[in-house]
């Protein structure tokens, strides 16, 4: 008798194992890990054109998440980099993830990002638009951009006709409206040395980042037509008070239809991020997540792993 018990115990034990290899295990094993910003740095160098979880051409959308999404990196960056956190956790949960650089010239280095005119990075961003949703067969897609990532698919919305392919739009300290640079552009401006400063961005092969200035034709020209974006895409703005570089912070503002602009520190007050420091913030990628879900105006989020500060 007590063998046959042994025997019998012996033999749930084994099912027991066996059906949580078979269900536990692969389920934890298929998430992937969030990066760093030492994978960040890294990948800045080493991986510029590809990150854990995105482009994956092959993934198709989910009724759940029918809208793949679309990461468009910060000036100066690029997808490798700014984007190793919130793309793993995107794939995560069950969304389609593609990331593109866009901007590059002959002083990027294969790396360096944004620094062509947005005009001409906002074609490139229709392209890769297209070329998503062909791939997953869907009819919207939804934005998350970072900076000047989040300025090209404004111009790509309002002066294109893209935002009938967008469900949702979220910025992280976009420069949509321009910066004075934490004063330096008013300078200028008042100095009347804008467009010496224009001349050189374009011989040298930069004016994406002129173009970002609160003066310049590009800006001007966005908002010509009014200062509200276009009705269609829920709009997310996530802004930080620490911003040093889109500057005043309150300026990332949207306005119009179904618009939300969150300042990170009504929502966590301790929260020193700065412009850059988005990127790997924890309450950032809750907001977005948020965001990109429907959730809740007033969602709050736990208020930890703060992101690189002041920067």
């Amino acid at each position: 008798m007590p063998s046959r018990l042994l025997r019998r115990a012996l033999i749930a034990l084994a099912l027991s194992s066996l059906l949580s290899t078979a269900v536990v295990s692969p389920a934890h094993s298929a998430l992937l890990p969030e990066g760093d910003i030492g994978e960040a740095l890294y990948n800045y160098v080493a991986s510029p054109g590809a990150v854990l979880g995105a482009n994956d051409w092959s993934c198709k959308p989910s009724s759940a998440h029918p809208n793949p999404v679309v990461l468009v990196p910060a000036t100066f960056a690029n997808l490798g980099a700014d984007f190793v956190k919130i793309s793993p956790r995107l794939r995560n949960n069950g969304y389609c993830v593609f990331a593109t650089n866009y901007g590059f010239t002959g002083v990027s280095y294969g790396r360096v990002g944004g620094l062509a005119s947005i005009t001409s990075s906002a074609v490139e961003l229709d392209a890769f638009v297209t070329e998503v949703r062909n791939a997953t067969g869907a009819a919207k897609v939804d934005i998350v951009g970072h900076s000047q990532g989040g300025s090209v698919p404004i111009w790509w919305m309002k002066k294109m006709g893209g935002a009938a392919q967008v469900a949702h739009y979220v910025g992280w300290a976009p420069s949509s409206h321009g910066t004075t640079l934490d004063g330096l552009v008013t300078l200028g401006d008042t100095l009347n040395l804008l467009g010496f400063v224009t001349g050189i961005a374009n011989v040298g092969q930069f004016p994406g980042v002129t173009d970002q200035m609160y003066a310049s034709d590009y800006t001007k020209s966005l908002w010509a037509d009014g200062n509200t974006v276009p009705a269609g895409p829920s709009y997310t703005v996530i802004s930080t008070k620490w911003d040093r570089v889109v500057t005043p912070y309150y300026t990332q503002a949207l306005a119009g239809a179904n618009v939300h602009n969150v300042v990170l520190q009504d929502k966590c007050p301790y929260d020193t991020a700065g412009h850059v420091g988005l990127f790997n913030d924890h309450p950032t990628m809750q907001l977005t997540m948020n965001a990109l879900a429907d959730g809740p105006d007033t969602f709050q989020p736990a208020c930890y792993g703060f992101g690189v500060p002041f920067a």
